[in-house]
């Protein structure tokens, strides 16, 4: 059985299985924030920032919290196929 998987670009080279995202959101509101800042505290926070301002806030499926200094809505038109050359198709087998 073969299933298509996609991997997405989240900024500067760092890549994700979009499969494994259940939100993505923006990092402004308190419950995020504090979400976030729980999240440090149990060692769940992954940061692709590079040091840069945090602009998307994606939450998994593994209950991991990835950082991204992409907007959310880049990141939402790269995981519905808009922009080809920041998206990847793989094959399981």
């Amino acid at each position: 059985m073969q299933q298509s998987s996609k991997l997405i670009n989240i900024g500067f080279g760092n890549i994700m299985m979009a499969s494994r995202i259940i939100a993505i959101v923006s990092p402004d509101s308190a419950p995020i924030k504090r979400l976030v800042s729980e999240g440090r505290d149990k060692g769940i926070i992954i940061d692709a920032t590079y040091g840069r301002r945090t602009r998307a806030v994606i939450i998994t499926d593994s209950d991991y919290i990835v950082l991204s200094s992409v907007q959310p809505e880049t990141i939402a038109g790269r995981i519905a196929g808009k922009d080809i050359h920041d998206s990847i198709e793989i094959e399981d087998i």
